[in-house]
């Protein structure tokens, strides 16, 4: 009863999770029309009025620079959206596959900007905010070059006639953004403005952040309402969804945030001709559309009750059973025993088991790199982690050992414990027989999985072996082709390394022992 009972609670949570369904039309609403959940910006500029998201700013205290209004559920990659909006005064935009700015206001964005203005000039337009100027005008066709240069293609319709098809001042307009691949086409009332092409690889951008614009200027007010998203199909690249777990330990150790944004990073900026991929930061999506379309699942966090899908069972099933790659990193190795270690061990092919597998410190010497495509580009090398080992491996499907080393006998200098030693594991490091660090999964239904134990440490990313090993990893689950040098990454820079690290974690203060009760006189 109990393996049922567990069953059924990870399902209803599941289910809760996806319980905003989408309508007839496939789009599934991002604003609630009561208040700003799931949205950040300056909320002295950013309020929620009669159903709708109003932005406005006054001559008495006017912005010194362009402010926005960022969806902070997930970024959208291909897609259809659909508002509502109504400008009284002022320059504004949607922003659609958009990125934080390195300006210090933490509301700025950059990228690409479907343009709204009061004046009827641009609306309409695809404006490139910090991100290349005006990309493609009303009533045209366009596409960007390698050399960032905006080329007519087509005409569409007379500028201002299109202009007519937009209604007044103060009155609604329904918008319409459909970006497939890297082609985003805008759309106002039912009328086509402008429709762009962006060939320029070294800038263009298949993935990112939506967001609304107050710009810098005179005073202003936009409203949006009725906002609604629909993921589009993804067919020329796989999409590779990250799930970072919260903070735990102490700055560059177990750093999810930052290890999945640098990975996502490097291989978006590297491998764009072969995948897309996207970053849930601090725990399980809040997004209900995060995997759609998804042909991998790639877990970083901690583990145990603290594992960010122990909940989701019912969808780590769902993921199985739709052949969708899964990956854990270092404790997102371990769950719990019974269901949760069960569920995962189907999915991955082994996972960490307590009073069996141990944790210690220790210098992994890779010696022996197998003939496989998931080792392409991976040289000898040695490594010192938290090389968890002794999993408990599935009696099904095929596990491929890919990273193994013989732990030295400093490991067992622990007492036994749930994570620390217990006399199998002792005779095994006794009898020096090889763990395996880094393991792929061939389910026997179909469909891929991995587990990798190391990278407690966020410096070791700096690695190349290391990194290579485990970007192969990722890209053999979602069934891309891995080439004979490996799926290869530069060396990051210590500003791309760092990037997205956690902020320092607060000390917990000790509690103070109860005083000792006084004794009656």
């Amino acid at each position: 009863m109990k393996t049922t009972y567990l069953t059924i609670i990870a399902l209803v949570f599941s289910a809760c999770q996806f319980s905003q369904a989408a309508d007839a039309e496939g789009f599934t609403s991002l604003f609630n029309g009561e208040n700003l959940d799931g949205w950040e910006g300056d909320t002295s500029l950013w309020r929620v009025e009669d159903g709708a998201i109003v932005g406005q700013t006054t001559a008495e205290a006017p912005i010194k620079y362009n402010q926005f209004l960022t969806w902070k559920n997930g970024e959208i990659d291909d897609f259809e959206l659909k508002l509502k909006y109504k400008i009284d005064s002022g320059n504004s935009g949607i922003q659609v596959r958009s990125f934080p700015s390195k300006s210090k206001n933490q509301y700025q964005l950059s990228g690409y900007q479907a343009d709204i203005d009061s004046g009827g000039n641009f609306t309409g337009i695809i404006y490139g905010e910090g991100f290349r100027g005006i990309l493609s005008k009303r009533g045209e066709t366009a596409r960007m070059n390698e050399d960032s240069k905006s080329e007519k293609t087509g005409d569409i319709g007379n500028s201002a006639e299109l202009g007519k098809k937009i209604n007044p001042n103060g009155e609604w307009n329904d918008y319409h953004i459909i970006a497939k691949g890297h082609t985003i086409t805008v759309i106002i009332n039912g009328q086509k403005m402008t429709e762009l092409v962006d060939e320029d690889t070294d800038v263009r951008r298949r993935i990112g952040l939506l967001g609304f614009q107050l710009h810098v200027g005179k005073p202003m007010k936009i409203a949006f309402k009725d906002i609604r998203l629909k993921r589009l199909p993804i067919d020329d690249v796989k999409k590779i969804v990250f799930v970072a777990g919260p903070p735990s330990h102490g700055p560059r150790t177990h750093e999810h945030n930052a290890g999945c944004k640098l990975a996502a990073h490097m291989l978006n900026q590297h491998h764009s001709d072969k995948l897309v991929a996207t970053v849930y930061t601090s725990g399980w999506p809040k997004d209900t559309t995060a995997f759609k379309n998804c042909h991998a699942v790639v877990m970083h966090s901690d583990g145990g009750i603290r594992h960010p899908a122990a909940k989701y069972l019912g969808l780590l099933e769902n993921f199985r059973k739709k052949g969708i790659g899964v990956g854990a990193i270092h404790y997102a190795v371990e769950m719990t025993p019974g269901p949760t270690n069960e569920e995962l061990t189907r999915c991955i092919g082994g996972a960490f088991e307590i009073h069996y597998s141990v944790n210690p410190h220790w210098d992994a010497d890779f010696t022996a790199i197998p003939d496989h495509p998931a080792a392409a580009g991976v040289e000898p090398f040695k490594i010192r982690d938290e090389w968890y080992f002794n999993m408990r491996f599935s009696e099904e499907g095929k596990v491929i050992p890919i990273l193994s080393a013989v732990p030295p006998a400093e490991t067992m200098s622990r007492k036994d414990g749930k994570h620390s030693g217990n006399p199998e594991v002792r005779k095994m490091v006794a009898e020096g027989l090889p763990q395996h660090l880094l393991w792929l999964y061939e389910r026997p239904e179909g469909g891929r999985g991995f587990g990798f134990t190391g990278t407690h440490y966020h410096d070791n990313w700096l690695n190349t072996s290391f990194r290579t090993a485990v970007y192969n990893a990722i890209c053999w689950i979602a069934n891309i082709e891995i080439p004979e040098e490996g799926i290869v990454t530069p060396v990051p820079e210590k500003s791309v390394l760092d990037a997205h690290l956690d902020p320092k974690q607060p000390r917990k203060p000790k509690k103070k022992p109860a005083p000792a009760p006084k004794k009656a006189a």
